[in-house]
């Protein structure tokens, strides 16, 4: 996941995710998502625990007992999100900007897989469920360019190689910009709206 030797900073989509979340009204958290199982709580969550899952497998490390375990749902969804999930964007952009997090070999959800397709994961992650989060609180949205570019590339590959990360493609026209490009092959319609 690195485009001409250097890495790519994933800074700029969690950035864009911590200013949505300052927006997100306790009136939102039952809103639907363009995730059919996702609510904005259930996605609040999965990206409360996708963070630390992802900043430990750039570390190589396990989660301390203050940590706990990720959790997924509304229902766990913990009551100080709004100042814990910005803390634990940030803590996952700087693993993320260490060399070794894309070399070796690393773990995430107890499947084992090269840093580089961890790392692109990590990405993917964050520039999906922010259109997600945008989408579902009315916010706009806006990709960088070169990230959006690189997890299209990663997108494809995975999908190519079978990986069952994302829903069916959606079709969009072959010109269409690249984010929408992106969302349709990552199983999302780029015009879902709440």
């Amino acid at each position: 996941m690195t485009r001409n030797g250097t890495m790519l900073d994933l800074g700029p989509a969690a950035g864009q995710l911590t200013t949505m979340l300052g927006n997100v009204t306790d009136e939102h958290l039952l809103a639907p998502t363009p995730c059919a199982e996702y609510r904005v709580a259930d996605l609040l969550g999965h990206l409360m625990g996708l963070t630390m899952a992802f900043r430990w497998a750039a570390t190589r490390s396990t989660p301390t007992e203050e940590e706990g375990q990720p959790g997924v749902s509304a229902a766990g969804l913990d009551p100080e999100w709004r100042h814990r999930l910005p803390v634990r964007l940030d803590l996952l952009v700087a693993a993320w900007r260490d060399p070794a997090a894309w070399t070796g070999v690393t773990e995430v959800g107890g499947v084992t897989l090269p840093g580089t397709t961890a790392g692109g994961f990590a990405l993917n992650e964050l520039v999906l469920h922010g259109w997600d989060l945008a989408r579902a609180t009315g916010q706009p949205f806006h990709c960088d360019p070169e990230v959006a570019e690189a997890s299209l590339r990663f997108t494809a590959a995975v999908v190519e190689q079978g990986f069952p990360a994302y829903g069916p493609p959606v079709d969009v026209p072959d010109d269409a910009p690249v984010v929408h490009r992106l969302l349709a092959l990552a199983g999302r319609d780029p015009d879902w709206a709440a």
